[in-house]
């Protein structure tokens, strides 16, 4: 009866637990089997005759916070045809020192965002071993369906310094991982990929880089080209920036150190400010016209952009372009000239507000959390590999 229950405590069938040794830091439980008769894998005929045993020490699940092994009395059989071989285990893979379900283990724990080192020491393996694991893992082009966005991340790849995320921004999942971001490289790629798959393609969302936007109107000719919103409404953000720092270079030390300590006040959205902030931040805005204008400006945009109707969002935008323009603010003049550069992807942010690029920066952060913790993944397929686990 007790041995029953170890060998349920155990999950492994059709083995009989003869020792169980217990250290400060490893486990180690003998088995056997019964004997069976075996199938010779070169004449196909059978047979009972046992030649010989040999012990062999197999690495486990870690147990009770021990590393464990297990140590398999192994059973060699003769056939009449003078071949010699070992029986068949289900918890043991032919060749390997190691189970089956250790080895599930070490794939489930790379879901995970920590380093190979880190799951080699959880495995009692070596990374070498993790390595050829994850090299087993292979992950396909997933196809493309309506909406699509790309950006790219800093991967630091043997492949290059940075790689390319494609991501289905409706349905969060990542699509592919380029090796590189270099024009030349993406041509190649969205070229072979089928027209079909490519003209299915109904949103394009991106940022403000030029060779994105050509791709787009390239390969994907039924797509609406987005531009994420937040690549464009930190040009405002760096525009007010832009006349605060110009600005505090003619204040005094005491009132320069005031400013930039208290440029959130500036930044943030006024009506969403406590009372007291309020008043400070009106005290600073009469400093200078140029910080009330900028800071009108910033308000006025903020506002068109919390804006759910596209008629009154298109008209609003043009007309803050036409103030822009008029204010007689440098900064603002530049960003007015961008945005009219770039007016038709910028509106198409507006009228398709639900597709933006928020999945995509989200999936960049788990990208650093495990270039963090794994000190840099160089092997290129390695990192592909790993950011399709930690994203599923």
């Amino acid at each position: 009866m007790h041995s029953h229950y170890t060998n349920k405590l155990l999950n492994i069938e059709d083995v009989i637990i003869k020792k169980i040794h217990h250290a400060d830091t490893f486990l180690k439980i003998y088995l056997e089997t019964n004997p069976h008769e075996q199938v010779c894998p070169c004449c196909g005929s059978t047979t009972k005759r046992i030649h010989d045993y040999r012990y062999q020490t197999i690495k486990d699940l870690p147990f009770q916070l021990k590393h464990c092994y297990l140590v398999l009395r192994k059973r060699r059989y003769v056939c009449k045809c003078g071949k010699r071989f070992y029986e068949s285990y289900s918890f043991l893979p032919r060749y390997f020192q190691r189970t089956a379900r250790l080895t599930a283990f070490i794939a489930t724990s790379l879901h995970n965002s920590q380093s190979i080192k880190e799951t080699a020491r959880q495995a009692n393996i070596s990374t070498a071993t993790v390595g050829r694991v994850l090299n087993t893992i292979a992950y396909s082009r997933r196809k493309f369906s309506t909406s699509i966005s790309i950006d790219e991340f800093r991967g630091n790849a043997s492949t290059g310094k940075f790689q390319c995320i494609l991501v289905d921004p409706v349905k969060h999942k990542v699509l592919d991982i380029l090796p590189d971001r270099q024009y030349s490289h993406l041509v190649s790629y969205f070229s072979s990929i089928p027209k079909d798959e490519r003209h299915r393609v109904k949103h394009f969302v991106c940022d403000m880089w030029k060779p994105y936007i050509e791709l787009a109107y390239s390969y994907f000719p039924n797509a609406e080209v987005i531009i994420d919103k937040y690549h464009f409404i930190r040009q405002t953000t760096w525009a007010i920036e832009g006349v605060r720092k110009r600005l505090q270079k003619t204040m005094p030390a005491r009132l320069r150190k005031y400013y930039k300590r208290s440029r959130t006040l500036i930044l943030s959205r006024y009506n969403k400010l406590k009372d007291e902030n309020k008043a400070a931040c009106d005290l600073m805005l009469l400093y200078n016209d140029d910080l009330r204008r900028a800071h009108y400006l910033k308000e006025k945009f903020y506002e068109l952009c919390q804006n759910t109707k596209y008629s009154e969002q298109r008209k609003d935008f043009f007309d803050w372009i036409k103030m822009a323009e008029s204010s007689g603010l440098n900064e603002f003049e530049k960003v007015a000239k961008t945005y009219r550069a770039w007016s038709k992807e910028i509106l198409n942010a507006f009228k398709y507000a639900h597709i933006t690029n928020g999945p995509t920066e989200g999936f960049n952060n788990k990208i650093k959390v495990l270039k963090r913790t794994s000190y840099g993944i160089r092997n290129f397929q390695h990192l592909r590999t790993r950011i399709f686990l930690i994203t599923d």
